[in-house]
């Protein structure tokens, strides 16, 4: 089935599932709950491990429904292929080592998710990985970061927890610029609202758990390459990807597999057999099913956003709001640019009496509660001082963004004038 021409609401439904299950005739995507696979002959096993026949070998490397997920959520990205794994951290720390070494150096904006920023700031320096944190809203200070052993720059979509948006396309001209890859989390942008590959992006990560998943019920993480960065083309800067692998007994990974198989089977081969932060088929065929109905809820969730963050803008005890979709909000221009469909339902405000007005606030509220999960079909709420982003010193808090009364309100599905209703309440006791 060729699938260009196809819209989003139907690639969502039948990619990688084109025909029935040839097994079984099964409509759903089945649960290949195995660990391992039958091999025809010995010939047939040695073609598999030495990556010459790409079918599955062991349950820790590649699984069917894992399978379908993948090639679902590449579509839906615009990529050329996906690896998904256990969570949207390993999806990150995979792409990371998957392209550095010891003594290599990442770029990256200090408004990410605090669960990113301790990856960077504290685990990866300790095997010689070494990341810059930049102010996002001056564009030029990406550039000054950048060494000559720069691998990659990371971003996010939409920030996590302040939603704050950058010039994508602008960012991907100066990673191009210096010979290396754009990488993007698009966890709470979602391929439904953006698509960062067509802005520049050559690699997209996300949090499967979050939107895609829709309802709190399956950890997963997804990695999906773009295909367009070429990697032979700076061989000098990813001898990975471009120099024999000798525990694959030499393989090139970009002359075996072209740049658009490289990168991920690479992670796949290497960082996966080694590391086996595999997701499981229940895991993989929850998220399908996350999947299928994503476009009807972003809907809702952007509806319910925009109402929410125009109620709470005009209430008094509400000491600012942080949404793009409000005209006036610092990243009004660039969400009309790269979110026309609106913003996500991730709402950030503070609220009268700072610290203690917004633990009053949460504490009162009926219909949302407190989690530290987000982007769910049931309303979240969240004090990211005191939870997400608990790691952070008060100065780290501070260049991130994260102020001591800052709520992060995620809008579920729920009817708009419920959630409203219940927002107005919890105010009262503020």
């Amino acid at each position: 089935m060729a699938t260009d021409k196809l819209h989003f609401e139907t690639l969502q439904l039948h990619v990688g599932q084109e025909q029935a299950d040839p097994a079984t005739d099964s409509r759903a995507v089945p649960i290949y709950q195995t660990t391992s696979y039958v091999f025809h002959n010995s010939a047939h096993a040695a073609a598999r491990f030495g990556l010459q026949d790409p079918g599955n070998i062991y349950g820790r490397l590649t699984n069917s429904t894992q399978d379908v997920f993948e090639r679902r959520v590449a579509a839906l990205e615009g990529g050329v292929a996906g690896l998904a794994v256990a969570s949207g951290a390993a999806a990150i720390t995979y792409t990371f080592l998957n392209i550095t070494k010891q003594g290599d150096h990442i770029v990256a904006a200090k408004t990410i998710y605090g669960g990113s920023y301790n990856l960077l700031e504290h685990t990866l320096p300790t095997y010689g990985v070494n990341t810059t944190f930049v102010d996002p809203s001056d564009l030029n200070n990406f550039e000054k970061a950048i060494q000559d052993n720069t691998k990659a720059i990371f971003i996010e979509t939409l920030g996590n927890p302040n939603s704050n948006i950058i010039n994508i396309e602008e960012v991907a001209k100066i990673a191009h610029s210096h010979k290396i890859p754009l990488i993007i989390d698009n966890t709470f942008g979602t391929p439904f609202l953006i698509r960062p590959i067509e802005h520049g992006a050559d690699i997209v990560v996300h949090s499967a758990t979050k939107f895609i998943g829709g309802h709190g019920t399956s950890l997963g993480g997804v990695i999906v390459d773009s295909g367009k960065f070429d990697w032979n083309k700076y061989d000098d800067k990813f001898p990975g990807l471009t120099t024999p692998d000798e525990s694959y007994h030499g393989v090139v990974y970009t002359e075996r597999f072209g740049l658009e198989g490289a990168f991920i089977t690479k992670a796949t081969a290497q960082l996966m057999r080694d590391f086996g932060s595999i997701q499981s088929p229940q895991n993989a065929f929850l998220l399908n099913m996350g999947l299928e109905s994503l476009h009807v809820r972003m809907a809702q969730h952007v509806k319910n956003g925009q109402a929410v963050a125009e109620y709470l803008q005009a209430h008094p005890k509400v000491a600012w709001v942080r949404y793009s979709g409000l005209p006036g909000d610092e990243y009004y221009e660039l969400a009309q640019k790269y979110l026309p469909n609106g913003g996500c339902g991730v709402v950030s405000f503070g609220v009268a009496g700072g610290r203690t007005g917004a633990e009053t606030f949460m504490k009162n509220l009926k219909l949302a509660q407190i989690a530290t999960h987000v982007a769910d079909a049931r309303t979240c709420v969240l004090h990211p001082a005191n939870a997400t982003h608990r790691q952070m010193n008060d100065e780290e808090l501070e260049a991130a963004g994260i102020s001591p009364d800052l709520i992060r309100l995620s809008c579920g599905i729920e009817a708009t004038e419920d959630l409203i209703a219940d927002i107005e309440q919890a105010l009262v006791a503020v």
